[in-house]
């Protein structure tokens, strides 16, 4: 693996999540998603457009696939600039680097266009469109990562996201475009995984490319992948690593490339003739895990204990290629779209891999652990790369960009019935905003953000200088967020559910735009509050100024050696 490889995996980093209609309290479909990284965080609104007979649709090269890429202007700051998906990111903006207007992107390829594409929520992958279509992603090693290639590998996952969303209103028929596109036009980059859901299903689809072993084959598209349906009363999490397991020709709940089990034999990843054992997804295309053992499946562990409590589930497993985790479970209760928050916010409180505990918290428990490994190797391959030390890795991280979680609710006007709860920067110091698919355009400061201009028009940067600023006094200052965090959602859950069903599409875009330039005021308000009743390691309010609280925990000053200080002469 190169460096620019190394240097961009802590880039392939999500969690996402479904909950079936009959596993849910309202009956919705969530497809719930973080993205685990911070680079281009914005959110735009791609409108519904109409295209002429002989119209193409440009296919762009994806950073969050193998990083930058100068020859496709793709970069951790601008995902795409152009105008083909509407004025969110025709935006004429001016390159803090090189003080000129950002160049547009440049097409790996192109396919046809239909001729009408529906409106859409777009970040680094797509997120929901006007007919309740969802999604949700993370990465996954593969044993092999393509680079991107003109005419045979223009496919990565986001961009099959946007199309699938462009065009689809059903998530088994988003799910046939996206293996029709990956069969005709080929995928590179890492290996993914996408959840796709829609009012009344979902669908969880991995994929991954493989390297032509015939120089007279280099220019054919290639792509293997393999989907399976989410029970409807089932919960499903997935790490960053592979979930899906057997592949069964005779299960109609699944799908899979026609070139499969060819090419997984023709790599020697598969050998029908020494087992009677199905094709297994996750060992013979990918590696397992990345980084280090336990960076995707405690994760899954916690979730799933979280959903399932009666279940007991092993933190400790034999090795990373484990059966011991379901593909889905049944919860124990039917969750809320706040159960599903709370999971997100996750640090392991509680349990013996709580962050928020011992002497890397710090004195007052900060669950943040910064990483970048010193000796890294081919991180993807844990055969070969045995770190030689690691943090656990919490579903609530330091570094998560921004994440969403989407309901799909049947019996209602797709206008109405779909929304993106969105919430920017770490889920555990985030507020939830809702935004319904029928809106018309996305508030101005949500469309705003850029990672090296500080902006307080931007409701990015809201969100992520309270989330750092906490850091300083996390278990103090974390109560203060999270009064206001439940306070506000607590507030939109309410003012969602008092929504006309007859509701125009322009009352919904006011009801968004209010209500998130009220989320964005308090949390401007917060910020300031925090700067003053923190200063200076004290705590000052309106009942005194400047009072001194130390440090709470005894254990972390004897461990730091605050007893052996100079007490005498």
């Amino acid at each position: 693996m190169n460096n620019k490889r190394n240097y961009q995996m802590e880039r392939f980093a999500c969690t996402t999540m479904i909950v079936g209609k009959d596993a849910t309290k309202d009956g919705s479909v969530i497809v719930a998603h973080s993205d685990d990284d911070v680079g281009d965080e914005r959110v735009i609104y791609v409108p519904a457009a109409d295209y002429g007979e002989d119209a193409i649709r440009q296919v762009y090269y994806d950073d969050a696939s193998l990083g930058h890429k100068g020859e496709y202007n793709a970069t951790g700051l601008r995902r795409y600039i152009g105008k083909s998906r509407g004025p969110g990111y025709d935006t004429h903006e001016i390159d803090p680097n090189t003080k000129k207007e950002y160049e547009a992107s440049k097409a790996l390829g192109h396919i046809p266009q239909v001729s009408h594409t529906y409106a859409y929520f777009d970040s680094n992958y797509g997120i929901m469109n006007e007919h309740q279509l969802s999604i949700g992603e993370c990465t996954c090693g593969a044993k092999e990562h393509p680079e991107p290639k003109s005419g045979s590998r223009i496919f990565y996952s986001s961009e099959l996201s946007r199309v699938a969303l462009e065009r689809c209103k059903k998530a088994s028929d988003a799910v046939d475009l996206m293996g029709n596109l990956i069969a005709e036009y080929g995928y590179y980059g890492t290996g993914e995984t996408l959840l796709i859901g829609d009012t009344e299903e979902a669908w969880v689809m991995e994929m991954c490319g493989f390297e032509n072993d015939d120089d007279d084959a280099d220019d054919k598209p290639n792509g293997i992948w393999v989907a399976k349906r989410v029970p409807d009363d089932g919960y499903f999490v997935a790490a960053n690593e592979f979930r899906i397991r057997e592949v069964d020709v005779d299960d109609p709940e699944m799908k899979y490339s026609n070139n499969l089990f060819e090419v997984c034999k023709k790599k020697g990843w598969w050998n029908p003739e020494s087992s009677d054992e199905k094709l297994d997804w996750l060992p013979t295309v990918s590696w397992g895990e990345y980084s280090h053992p336990y960076y995707s499946l405690r994760r899954v562990w916690r979730a799933m204990s979280k959903v399932k409590p009666s279940a007991n589930f092993s933190p400790w497993v034999d090795n990373g290629y484990t059966t011991a985790y379901p593909f889905s479970i049944v919860p124990d209760q039917k969750l809320s779209l706040a159960d599903v928050a709370s999971i997100y916010r996750d640090h392991y409180e509680g349990t013996e891999f709580d962050l928020t505990q011992g002497l890397a918290a710090g004195p007052f428990g900060n669950p943040a652990r910064y990483e970048k490994n010193p000796d890294q190797g081919n991180t993807f391959n844990l055969n070969e790369y045995q770190a030689k030390g690691a943090w656990e890795r919490p579903l609530s991280i330091y570094r998560c960009g921004m994440s969403w979680i989407n309901q799909s609710r049947r019996n209602m006007p797709d206008e109405l019935g779909g929304i993106s709860w969105i919430g920017l920067d770490r889920p555990a110091a985030t507020c939830l905003m809702p935004f319904f698919v029928g809106v018309t355009k996305l508030p101005k400061a949500m469309e705003t953000m850029n990672l090296l201009e500080y902006d307080e028009d931007s409701a990015w940067w809201a969100f992520n200088f309270v989330a750092n600023y906490a850091t300083l006094k996390y278990c103090y200052m974390i109560e203060d967020i999270r009064l206001l965090q439940r306070q506000l959602e607590e507030e939109s859950f309410a003012a969602v559910e008092k929504i006309s069903i007859k509701s125009s599409r322009d009352e919904l875009t006011t009801f968004c735009s209010d209500n998130s330039n009220k989320v964005l005021e308090q949390w401007w308000k917060l910020s300031r509050k925090l700067i003053v009743k923190y200063n200076d390691g004290c705590i000052t309010t309106k009942d005194g100024a400047m009072q001194q609280v130390g440090y709470p925990n005894r254990k972390w000053l004897e461990e730091v050696g605050y007893y052996d200080g100079p007490t005498g002469y």
